[in-house]
């Protein structure tokens, strides 16, 4: 009979386990599923914004319609890099070499552009030849649509880009308005919104 009592004892203590378990299974999926979700918003709040490409100026790197992700985290921004830009000012160099603003005219809006040269670096650009040095050395350019024979007066070649200004141009040379763009110009630091790192969408691609 004890034994009987037992085995009737175990039973009656076994449903409040299972509950307990299945409760505590519940709360572990819960609180997995709220952790992945805050992670995901986090991503995409503070490090990796969604951006439509409109227009043609980064061909054929980047399309009209293309669909990239931005990094906002661009604490060093390099030569090559192709970066988001807030195109409300644009920077000239004076006679002196001295940097002043104009407004930004028809193209205040954001736009994307690559990375040529950065602060202290010295670019020229031969439109006969249509080759584009920065440091004496000519650029190997495999991503851009032509070669570089538009010019725009914006600025005095060869030049040395101001610390905490950057020379963009667009991968679409002679279709492209950029730093060599009187309503474009020089790019300071705090214009930049980010860094073109991926393109998802019409296909996948690491920029």
């Amino acid at each position: 009979m004890e034994n009987a009592n037992i085995e009737v004892n175990n039973e009656q203590t076994k449903a409040p386990k299972e509950k307990k378990s299945l409760k505590r299974d519940i709360i572990e999926i819960a609180e997995s599923t709220f952790i992945t979700v805050f992670v995901i918003v986090l991503i995409f709040t503070y490090l990796l914004h969604p951006v439509n490409v409109v227009g043609t100026s980064m061909v054929p790197t980047l399309s009209d319609g293309d669909r990239i992700f931005m990094s906002t985290i661009t604490t060093n921004v390099e030569c090559g890099d192709i970066i988001v830009i807030n195109n409300d000012a644009a920077y000239l160099l004076d006679e002196s070499g001295k940097v002043y603003s104009e407004d930004s005219g028809l193209f205040n809006e954001c736009i994307i552009k690559r990375v040529i040269a950065c602060g202290g670096q010295t670019v020229d650009i031969d439109f006969n030849s249509s080759t584009v040095t920065v440091d004496g050395e000519v650029l190997d350019e495999p991503y851009i649509n032509e070669l570089t024979t538009k010019n725009e007066g914006a600025l005095t070649f060869p030049l040395v880009v101001p610390e905490g200004y950057y020379f963009v141009m667009g991968d679409n040379r002679n279709r492209s308005a950029d730093s060599r763009n009187p309503d474009v110009g020089l790019i300071k630091d705090d214009q930049i919104y980010g860094e073109a790192v991926i393109r998802y969408s019409p296909d996948f691609e690491i920029l």
